[in-house]
């Protein structure tokens, strides 16, 4: 009995890791781009779609993390 609520408790600590790490990486990833945008204004185009790339694969991290515990 012990063992399935230890486990319970393991897979709900992994989402939540997974839920509070995603928007702090999130949120480095618009930071820098942001500078890199100020450091090179003509650039702006090719970083706002890396960004948002990278943005896109940071949020994948919590869809695995929920369905695939």
């Amino acid at each position: 009995m012990y063992d399935l609520i230890l486990a319970a408790v393991e897979g709900k600590i992994h989402v939540a890791a997974a839920a509070l790490g995603v928007p702090l990486g999130i949120g480095l990833i618009g930071f820098k781009a942001c500078e890199g945008v100020g450091r090179n204004p003509e650039a702006a185009t090719k970083v706002l779609v890396q960004s948002i790339i990278a943005m896109a694969f940071a949020e994948a991290i919590v869809f695995f993390a929920i369905f695939l515990v």
